[in-house]
This record gives structure tokens, sequence and C-alpha cells, in this order.
């Protein structure tokens, strides 16, 4: 009860707060404004926006109080009251988020490629990818003049001011050097640092008040996750960087293209690239148009990630349809062309051999394996569960893989979900290793978008065993230095992945044998039993 006063407290004392600045109207303060510098006027912005944000947070945790007290975890009232919730709350965050803009937006879309939070949730905060609004030139005009020199008329042709894209850090902008190439720049908003300074630490602050009203719910894990993304996001330099090494890895891969970068024009604030054509990944429509199977394009996809999960183990953490192009250039009637490499993950090399003997468990349903690998990533207990998170089936299944599970599988799993508590979900989410945490935010984006392009659970689940049986490989261990050792390991991983290919058939082949037995036995029953009645009477 005391904390639920202090909740309408906090909600009185940061409505106030918010109203009054409201009624100040920092907005008001222009640019020329000699009273109110850069910083002070940040500040103030700052003010208005975490008392937005914490208002919301403190009206929604009432919501749930209020709304779920009383009510029996296990009853389906209770099920139905809390979906309620959850999309009364989500939509709240989405005003928030559109309202506050910059990293909210982005930690919205965060959020909202997490396949571990409420549909309600994800469903409702996935709007956000396309919600950016451009900054106004001048402002974007003063960031490349500030970092690339006064006369930009002495390095650009053309530039145009209209946005190719926007989003929640910067926009880009089409541009022709002197020497008539084209290129993309993208340009930093101003005053992001500061803002970010003050943003993260109120998220930081709604995170342990959420704890402190519901011990359960932790998301510290998740703030932490966004914090280090977004600081790696802000650092351009770094991104090129980034951008340079992927294209390294992918140097052989005719069906991958990472845009040059012109390193003379690019700065923390500024990356100047080269343009590249194309339409987002997930535009079925244009990819018909051009007689692109979109299939295809899903599979090119997906075994790109599982050559960057599996084998070089430095993974583009936001793969989201505006950050994957479909140019209709390349050798094979299309090319992927990989944008925005800002959010990159370095997977610890231990990790990453130990996340391919995963998923060979996890084809083979190993159970003695998964609970192994599940003490390696500190969550023994929810060990089980990872045959369900990647592959759509349990540990115990007599399913094809990537079928999903039957019927009765089903109300299994239903009845063991039931019974886990929030405490649970936080518990495991917080134990996982960071490596771990992006993959999964990676792998619920790729699903999303190969699901939009039509293709099956098992075109993904083909792709990352293959690759998890290449990145086994001692070609990867840099004390195997030999040239014959190394291509006979390219061999025995090949044939490997044969094998495993052949076990896959054979399982999928003794499930239709099941089915096909079944609706016979099916079918026997009604039409035996309608013979025996009719030879009776």
């Amino acid at each position: 009860m005391r904390k639920l006063k202090t909740t309408v407290c906090l909600i009185t004392a940061t409505t106030t707060a918010g109203l009054t600045f409201h009624a100040f109207n920092p907005n008001s303060l222009s640019d020329s404004s000699p009273d109110f510098p850069d910083k002070i006027r940040t500040a103030v912005h700052g003010v208005v926006r975490s008392s937005r944000a914490i208002s919301t947070i403190a009206l929604t945790a009432v919501d749930y109080k209020f709304t779920l007290r009383g009510l029996p975890v296990d009853s389906d009232e209770y099920r139905r009251k809390l979906s309620e919730v959850h999309f009364r709350s989500a939509w709240r965050i989405l005003k928030l988020c559109e309202a506050n803009k910059g990293f909210y937006v982005k930690a919205g879309q965060f959020v909202a490629a997490l396949r571990q939070v409420p549909k309600e949730y994800s469903s409702t905060l996935s709007s956000l990818q396309d919600q950016a609004v451009p900054c106004h030139f001048k402002a974007i005009q003063e960031v490349l003049i500030r970092n690339l020199g006064h006369n930009l008329s002495d390095t650009f042709l053309s530039l145009d001011e209209q946005p190719l894209a926007a989003a929640s850090i910067a926009q880009v902008h089409k541009a022709v050097l002197k020497d008539h190439q084209v290129v993309a720049i993208k340009v930093q908003y101003p005053g992001l640092e500061q803002q970010m300074k003050l943003d993260t630490t109120t998220m930081y602050f709604i995170s342990k008040s959420i704890t402190w009203f519901f011990p359960e719910y932790r998301f510290g894990w998740l703030v932490a996750e966004f914090v280090q993304a977004i600081s790696l996001e802000l650092d351009f330099i770094q991104e090129a960087g980034n951008s340079e090494r992927t294209a390294n890895n992918f140097k052989n891969n005719k069906w991958v293209k990472v845009p040059h970068v012109f390193w003379d024009l690019t700065t923390k604030q500024v990356l100047t690239m080269e343009f590249c054509t194309g339409h987002k990944v997930d535009d079925v429509d244009y990819l018909k148009e051009r007689k692109i199977d979109p299939v295809k394009v899903a599979k090119v996809l997906l075994e790109m990630f599982a050559e960057m999960i599996f084998i070089h183990g430095f993974l583009h953490g936001d793969p989201h349809p505006g950050n994957i192009l479909v140019s209709p250039e390349g050798q094979n009637g299309f090319s992927l062309v990989l944008l925005d490499h800002g959010i990159y993950k370095q997977l610890n090399d231990k990790f990453r051999l130990d996340y391919c003997q995963l998923w060979k468990a996890l084809i083979l349903l190993d159970s003695k394996k998964l609970q192994h690998l599940g003490e390696q990533f500190g969550v023994a207990k929810y060990s089980k569960y990872f045959p369900v998170i990647f592959t759509g089936r349990t540990v115990d299944s007599t399913s094809a893989l990537g079928k999903g599970m039957s019927t009765k599988e089903r109300r299994k799993l239903k009845q063991e979900l039931q019974s886990l508590k929030m405490e649970d979900i936080s518990s495991f989410m917080e134990s996982l290793p960071s490596d771990f945490l992006t993959i999964l935010r990676t792998d619920g984006l790729l699903r999303s978008i190969a699901s939009k392009l039509g293709a099956s659970q098992r075109v993904r689940i083909l792709a990352y065993a293959k690759y998890a049986l290449y990145g086994l490989s001692p070609k990867l261990n840099p004390e195997s230095d030999n040239a014959i050792k190394v291509k006979v390991s390219q061999l025995t991983a090949y044939v490997s992945y044969l094998q495993l290919r052949l076990i896959l058939e054979v399982l999928e082949l003794l499930s239709w044998i099941a089915k096909v037995k079944q609706l016979l036995f099916n079918f026997y029953e009604k039409t035996g039993g309608a013979l025996v009645l009719r030879g009776k009477s």
C-alpha cells in the first residue's frame, strides 16, 4: 500500500513538473537567444523529456497494480486483463517515444525487436521503425561546416537539402563530389551526446524504480544493452571501421555489398560513403516486379548473418529492413547492400564456438549437450527451452524440424509456461551473456523479415545449421595453420553438414509416414465402423 501511495505521489510530482515546463515552453527559446546558450536549452528540454518519461512509467505502474490486484495469476481473467494492460501500457510508451523523439525512439525500436517482450509491446512499438522526423537543413549544414570546413562548395558539386532517409540520431543526404562521384552523407544531429547522458540516466532511474515497485520485473540488463549499443552508434569513425571490416569479411561473397567509405570526408559526426541504389529488403512488391524470388532473398540474408555469427564472430546488431537494401545489380540478378554499421558486437570466441555447438545440439535434440551448454551460458535451469526459443519445438518433440509442434506438444508446453513467473523470465534474461542477448535481438529482426518474404522457418534453421558446422572448423582456430589440415577440416565440415541434412530429411520422412499412418487409421476407424454398423442393420 505504501508503494502505491508513493507511485501516486510520483505521478503528481512529475506531472506538475511537466506542466510547469510546458507552460514555460522551452521551444520558445530560439537558437539566437543570448540568454539561453545550447547547454541550458538542452538541459531544459531534458527536464521536460525526463518528467514526461517518469510520469508515463509511474502511470503505467499504477495501471498494472490496480488492474491485476486480487486476480489469481493462473486464471483466464488474469491473462485477459494482463493483455489489456500490456496494450494500454505499450500505447502510452509509443506516445512517449513519439513525443520525446531521439533516443526514446531508438529505445522503442530496440524493445520492439526483442521476441522476449509481450507481443502487445513488440507489435505496438514496431511502428517506430519509420517514424523519424528530419532535422532542418540549416542545423545539418552547421554540423557539416564544423566537421568538413567552411567552404562546402570546394568539396561538393551538389548537396541535396532534402534527406534520403532520417533516423533517430542522424539523417542521410545525397551529394556529388568534385570528381563526380555520387555519395551518401550521414550527418549526426547536433547536441546528441549531451542529450544521451540525460536520457540514459532517466532510463536507468525508471528501470530501478520499476524494480522497486515490482521486484520480479528487472530491466537493468535491457537498459545496459541499449546504452552500450547507442554509445557505439554515436561514433561515426567507429562505424566506418566496422563497415570496412565487414566489407573485408565478405570480399569473396558475390551476394553482399558494403558501401565504400571516404575517409577524408569522415569524422565522428559525419560519415561519407558510396551511394548505392536499392529497395528495402522486405519490399515484396518490388522484388516481384523485378522477378526476384523473395524466398531466395531471405535465404541469402539469413546465410549472410549466419556467416557473421558462426564464422566471423563480428555481428551487425541492427538488421531492420531500412538497413538492408536489395539492389538489382549483381552477378546473380540481385545483391544485398548492408548499411548502418554503427551497432556491432565482437563475439567472444569461446562463446562463438559454444553457440555453434548449441545449434548442432538443437538440430539433433541432444538434451544432455543442451543442458551442458545451458550451464556454460549461465542458464542451466532454462536450457530445456532453447529448442522452443530457436526452432519452435520442444526438446522431446517428434515433429520434423521447422514444422512446429503437434497439438499435444503445444498443450504440454502451454502448461509448463504457465508455471513460469516474471521472476523466471527476468532471471533468465539477466543471466545470459551480453553476446547472447545481441544474437536474440538480431535473430528476432531476421525472423520478421524472413516471414514477410514468405520463407519458412526451415530456411532459417538450415542456414544456421550449415554455418554452425562450418564455424566449428579448425580453420577458425589460430593454432591451426597447416594448409592441408585446413582443407581437410573444410571437407569434414561439409560432410558433417551433408550428414545432418540426411538426418533431417529422414526425420521429416518418418514424421510424414507417421502422419499418413494416423490419417489412414482415422479413415479406417470412420469407414470401418460405418461398415460394421451397416452390416448389423
